[in-house]
C-alpha cells in the first residue's frame, strides 16, 4: 500500500524555456530539460504553463501516441492539424487531441486570421498537459467543448476524462480510463476537496490557494500527492486550480 504523501513544487523552481515570442515554464522534463528523476508523476507527462505573444505560436509539429489536452486562462488560441480540425480555443472551452498513431498540428495566437477580424495584441496564457494513452496507434482524433456553464456553477468540474464513471457526464473523452482532469474557479473563500486517488497533480494556474496538511499555494505551485485525497482547497484570492486524478502510473 502506498503512503500517503504530499510533494510541493514551487512556480520559480520550475525550468524554463524562454524565445522572442514564448514563455513556457514546465512541471515535468521536456526538450532540453532533461531531469531523469523529473520524468511525471501518475500518467501525467508534461504540464506546460505557457504564454504565446500575438502573431506568433508553434507551427506545424508531429506528435505520436499522446493524449493532450489544452486550457486556455487568457486569449486565444488557433488549433490546426492534419486530420482536418481547426478551431480557436478559448477560457472555458477545452480541448483535447488524440495523437494515436501520429498526427501533425500547428498552435497560433492568431485569431484573427480566422475570424475576418483586426490583429489584437493580446498574449495566450495556456495550460498544455499530456498524459499516456491506454492503447498506442490509435485512429487520431480531436474534440472541443465548451464548458464554461458548469464552471460558473462552483466546485470541482471534470473537464476531461477516460474513467468509465464519468461516462455521459459533460467532459471531453480522453483515452485512457485511469485518469481525469477537473478544474475549479474559486471565489475568495470558497472550497472544494481533492478525489481520492493513487496519483494526483494539483496546479495553482491563477490566484492563491490553501491547501489542507500543505498550506499557503500561489500562482504557478504544484502539488504532486500519492494515495492521498480528501484534501480541501480553499482560495484565499480569485483562483483556478486544475486537478489530475490518476489512477495508475507510466512507471
Amino acid at each position: 500500500m502506498t503512503t500517503p504523501a504530499l510533494d510541493i513544487k514551487r512556480a520559480g523552481d520550475r525550468p524554463a524555456t524562454r524565445l522572442g515570442w514564448l514563455d513556457s515554464k514546465h512541471s515535468f522534463s521536456f526538450g532540453p530539460h532533461w531531469d531523469p528523476d523529473n520524468t511525471h508523476h501518475g500518467l501525467l507527462l508534461v504540464n506546460n504553463d505557457d504564454v504565446v505573444l500575438p502573431g506568433t505560436g508553434f507551427e506545424t509539429h508531429p506528435h505520436r501516441d499522446m493524449e493532450i489536452v489544452t486550457w486556455v486562462l487568457t486569449g486565444s488560441l488557433v488549433h490546426q492539424d492534419s486530420t482536418g480540425n481547426s478551431g480557436v480555443i478559448y477560457p472555458g472551452l477545452a480541448q483535447r487531441m488524440s495523437a494515436g498513431r501520429g498526427i501533425l498540428h500547428s498552435e497560433k495566437n492568431d485569431a484573427w486570421r480566422l475570424q475576418g477580424g483586426g490583429a489584437h495584441d493580446e498574449p495566450v496564457h495556456f495550460v498544455q498537459m499530456w498524459v499516456l494513452p491506454d492503447e498506442q496507434g490509435i485512429d487520431p482524433g480531436y474534440e472541443q467543448l465548451e464548458i464554461d456553464d458548469e464552471l460558473l456553477r462552483g466546485g470541482l468540474v471534470t473537464v476531461a476524462s477516460g474513467m468509465p464513471e464519468h461516462e455521459g457526464a459533460t467532459a471531453i473523452r480522453i483515452r485512457n480510463r485511469y485518469a481525469a482532469l477537473h478544474v475549479a474557479r474559486l471565489r475568495p473563500g470558497e472550497a472544494v476537496e481533492l478525489p481520492d486517488a493513487p496519483f494526483l497533480h494539483l496546479f495553482v494556474a491563477r490566484g492563491a490557494v490553501d491547501l489542507e496538511e500543505a498550506g499557503p499555494l500561489g500562482t504557478g505551485d504544484a502539488v504532486r500527492a500519492t494515495g492521498s485525497g480528501g484534501q480541501r482547497v480553499t482560495a484565499d484570492d480569485d483562483a483556478e486550480v486544475l486537478v489530475w486524478e490518476m489512477h495508475a502510473t507510466a512507471a
